[in-house]
């Protein structure tokens, strides 16, 4: 019998998920049955790979960084992938902006829906705009001070952190690298040992990925708002979904343009990172099979995957760059106001600015969404339109964000030459 492959099973999976929580909503009590017994396999499957995301980002980004053996190649593929970021995100808050004038789904959202949506989510609301206070108080290099961990061992311990774990490895992984090969021999295999059990353990947990996944959906369908709420903000979902479907497009493109790999190709080696992406509705906890697809599917090399994508899943966030436009605009639309070029050309910033600072976690988008409104002189009350669907649209938009990262990887991998050809049909 012909083996199924993974995200077929994972498909399969998040298709029973929906069917189940459907069964159950309708059901006594259903709702209560799953959040009790199913949804917790769901939470460990995403713990599990939490769990291993800092262990694979130090392991895999000091392997190879250590791998290069000369400085000057880490600065030119350093370069290339930090340039390659910066456009991609650029693109799909520009993608976003344009989407949401062209459409303006705020002014098809009633007076009566807006005050219902403030409601029923003003707790809600007031949590992300304390935590964006927070944030809007620290100094303009806030920021850059936050890459810095005063200690490796508290930064690892919160995958929030992960950047700080990012600027370790390569601290470290540098340091190797200035040193004789004979000083860092001993270090060297440890590490290269370390990432190989880790990628080890990452084959286990994905054998549970479609009963994760599975868990997640049934969860999610049974805690989902009204369909009353869905429909009044339909035309934003779709805008949305719009926007981030033309950003899959124009990564395909690239793809197509600058390695010449078929878009079927791309498409078929990424589609289990997706499938779990949008399961988790986590880039961080995707990582371990992004880097699975990209190295085995896509034919990049480990040396690449291994820098490009943990900084991706810190800083590349395409998905979410899509949406703080979009929300922004939809947002301003829906209170009645106008904004001007300069006021969408300050979200352009802000929000590529914000996506890079974004954890690579559930929902995190949202607290930098708070920031992208105070600047464009919107109501962060305004938060609460939203709020009713941004679950199953942060699952669409982490999909973005993956496949924002493998296309960048290889891209770079192509224009350093480790990029393998494609196996012959």
């Amino acid at each position: 019998m012909k083996k199924i492959e993974l995200h077929w099973k994972i498909l399969i999976g998040m298709g029973f998920g929906v069917l189940f929580g459907l069964i159950f909503s309708f059901i006594p009590n259903g709702g209560l049955f799953i959040s009790d017994y199913i949804k917790p396999f769901g939470t460990i499957f995403i713990n599990l790979l939490k769990l291993i995301a800092v262990p694979l980002i130090l392991a895999s980004l000091i392997k190879g960084i250590s791998d290069l053996k000369d400085i000057s190649k880490l600065s030119k593929m350093g370069g290339r992938t930090i340039i390659t970021y910066l456009i991609t995100t650029l693109t799909a808050v520009t993608i976003g902006l344009v989407l949401v004038n062209l459409i303006q789904p705020g002014k098809s959202i009633s007076v009566e829906t807006r005050n219902e949506l403030v409601e029923a989510y003003a707790s809600d609301t007031q949590a992300k705009q304390e935590a964006a206070a927070k944030q809007q108080q620290s100094g303009p290099l806030q920021a850059l001070i936050d890459v810095v961990p005063s200690n490796i061992f508290l930064a690892a311990s919160n995958n929030r952190n992960m950047l700080q774990v990012i600027f370790f490895a390569l601290f470290f992984g540098i340091g190797m690298i200035l040193l004789s090969e004979k000083k860092v021999k001993p270090v060297k295999k440890f590490f290269d040992s370390f990432n190989e059990i880790i990628l080890k353990l990452i084959d286990l947990i994905m054998l549970a990925a479609p009963y994760g996944v599975f868990a997640l959906l049934a969860a999610l369908v049974v805690e989902a708002p009204s369909l009353e709420l869905f429909q009044a903000l339909a035309l934003y979902a779709i805008t949305l979904l719009l926007g981030l479907a033309v950003m899959i497009f124009v990564y395909v493109i690239i793809v197509r343009v600058i390695t010449k790999r078929k878009v079927s190709f791309f498409m078929r080696g990424i589609a289990p990172a997706q499938l779990l992406a949008f399961s988790t509705s986590s880039s961080a906890a995707t990582l371990p099979v992004t880097m699975e697809c990209v190295e085995d599917n896509l034919g990049v090399d480990e040396e690449v995957a291994s820098f490009v994508l943990p900084i991706g899943a810190t800083i590349n966030m395409d998905g979410t760059s899509v949406y703080q436009g979009v929300a922004a605009v939809f947002i301003a639309q829906a209170f009645g106001l106008d904004l001007s070029l300069s006021a969408q050309l300050g979200i352009v910033l802000t929000a590529t600015l914000a996506s890079i600072g974004t954890a690579a976690v559930p929902s995190a988008g949202i607290v930098m969404l708070v920031i992208v409104l105070a600047q464009a002189g919107i109501p962060e009350a305004g938060l609460a339109l939203i709020f009713a669907i941004d679950r199953p649209l942060d699952m669409c938009r982490t999909i973005v964000n993956v496949t924002g990262d493998a296309a960048v990887s290889m891209i770079v991998g192509k224009s350093i030459g480790k990029l393998k050809d494609p196996p012959v049909a």
